[in-house]
């Protein structure tokens, strides 16, 4: 125990490095796609599965992971997780075809969904009640800093070498927490010798590879793609189906005693809508970095920082006020930053500076860092040791549905409002459909033909549209503060026979 104890902080700072090594994966490949397009001769249906591979796998692993390492132990999958991951990067780095790489990403999103929860299990185990809050802060940023740091460490190798050095940046990040984990990571598991939930596991994981694989494709090829709502329907009635059985078994995958915590569900609920706002805002700022501000990919990456700059702070700053004012009063706080933030970046205009961009991306980035460290936290506290692998793996699974779902939904406003703004007549017929098609591909193409006007209405068009999609996330934030203020202001504690956190 006093081992554990003194290493603690080691072993979450190996595991943040390792994480970072996830955050850089979600956003490296973009950068990459157009020589992977050359050096593989890709088709599109390609290039999209080179992302779609790794969020499916990661969706349908993670309840399953989150059960396996309380049963078998959490250092155990962590290690498997961590030397999955290394070794897919090599199979990723060096694929000599679109097959493998997609099997590749495969693999990645297989061992993401290991490392993830698993790294969020050990702080229930490592830290107690007084240094959880600081402990989450480290994990939910080193989740978050890889993001933006993606198209700057992407730009920068894609310029000096081979496209497959976007992946050989994971090893040594992976070999850092590959080896602190093993060294200085105790073994800790469930003594539960009860039936596994086999039925569980085919029903949750079945039921979010299709409702994220819808959402992905209703982003994609519309809303009203019969495919699309086909698949998000029998998610949906696999979920339900899931649901269901886990309320009949004596022995369920997770057990409804979670949900009858107010700290946990309203904890995950409100993780779920920031990750919803902050996905949608992830998504659409690097594009108006570069179609609008005209930097290129190195750049954007770079503007995102002040972003992760204010949830730095704004989690700082939770850290201290929590015990004074109460969760719902963070909350309610955080998502009013958030939306104030979101509505001044609704009257964005081309021509504005980049000064002005900094202040509600900065206020933004302060929301985010107030509401996120604390739903994780509140939602954690919820759980004992035993539960921690499932607990943390529902959590973050509720989370990526509610970022994939962001982004397909706010992508669809997005480009319907972006075509619908579009002034396109003098524009030659064969080039309509590209300059249509996407934003940036219509600022390529005035950049192509030289055509001031062109890219003028193709940057109107698009700031037109991201003032809508913020709008949303700003609504987002808004019925946030309500939530906050209706279902967490209730004057009692949030028990577990040490937890004292005020919700």
């Amino acid at each position: 125990m006093q081992n554990k104890r003194s290493y603690r902080w080691w072993v979450l700072i190996a595991l943040a490095i390792g994480l970072l090594a996830v955050g850089l994966d979600l956003t490296i490949l973009n950068l990459a796609l157009p020589t992977l397009a050359a050096d593989l001769h890709s088709t599109s249906s390609e290039l999209q599965w080179y992302a779609d591979a790794y969020t499916l796998v990661f969706a349908a692993a993670l309840l399953p992971a989150g059960l396996f390492g309380d049963r078998w132990g959490r250092k155990k999958l962590l290690l498997a997780g961590l030397l999955l991951f290394g070794a897919a990067s090599l199979i990723c780095a060096y694929a000599p075809s679109s097959e493998m790489l997609i099997a590749g990403r495969a693999l990645l999103g297989f061992g993401a969904a290991l490392i993830v929860p698993m790294s969020m299990a050990i702080i229930p185990v490592l830290f107690e009640e007084e240094e959880r809050s600081k402990a989450i802060g480290v994990w939910v940023l080193s989740n978050a800093i890889g993001i933006p740091l993606g198209p700057i460490a992407g730009g920068w190798l894609l310029n000096h070498f081979a496209w497959g050095s976007i992946f050989l940046i994971n090893i040594p990040l992976i070999a850092i927490a590959l080896i602190a984990v093993s060294i200085m990571l105790e073994e800790s598991r469930n003594k539960s010798e009860s039936p596994i939930d086999y039925a569980g596991i085919l029903l949750s994981s079945l039921g979010l590879i299709s409702l994220t694989y819808g959402v992905i494709k209703a982003g994609e090829n519309g809303w009203g793609d019969l495919l699309a709502l086909t698949t998000i329907f029998t998610g949906v009635v696999l979920l339900a189906g899931f649901i269901y059985w886990e309320r009949r078994i004596a022995y369920p995958l997770v057990s409804s005693a979670l949900f009858r915590s107010r700290g946990f569900t309203w904890g995950t609920i409100m993780a779920t809508l920031i990750s919803f706002a902050m996905f949608g805002l992830l998504f659409v700022l690097p594009q108006y970095f570069q179609i609008v501000e005209g930097t290129d990919a190195l750049g954007a990456g770079l503007r995102l920082l002040p972003l992760i700059g204010g949830l730095l702070i704004g989690s700082q700053i939770t850290e201290k006020l929590l015990r004074h004012l109460g969760a719902s009063s963070i909350f309610a706080i955080g998502f009013a930053l958030l939306a104030a933030g979101l509505a001044i970046g609704a009257f964005s205009a081309v021509g504005d500076s980049y000064s002005w961009t900094v202040i509600w991306v900065v206020a933004a980035g302060l929301g985010i860092g107030f509401v996120l460290p604390t739903a994780m936290d509140i939602s954690m506290a919820a759980l004992t040791a035993e539960q921690s692998g499932v607990g943390s793996a529902l959590i973050m699974a509720l989370r990526n549905v509610g970022g994939t779902l962001g982004v397909a939904l706010l992508g669809t406003v997005l480009g319907t409002a972006y075509r619908g703004k579009l002034e396109l007549s003098g524009v030659p017929d064969g080039m309509m459909d590209t300059v249509s098609r996407s934003a940036s591909a219509g600022a390529a193409a005035a950049v192509q033909q030289h055509s001031t006007e062109l890219l003028h209405t193709v940057q109107a068009a698009f700031v037109y549209g991201m003032n809508h999609l913020l709008w949303i996330c700003t609504i987002v934030a808004m019925i946030g503060i309500v939530l906050a203020i209706v279902f967490m202001r209730l004057k009692q504690q949030h028990t577990r026979s040490d937890k004292g956190i005020e919700i």
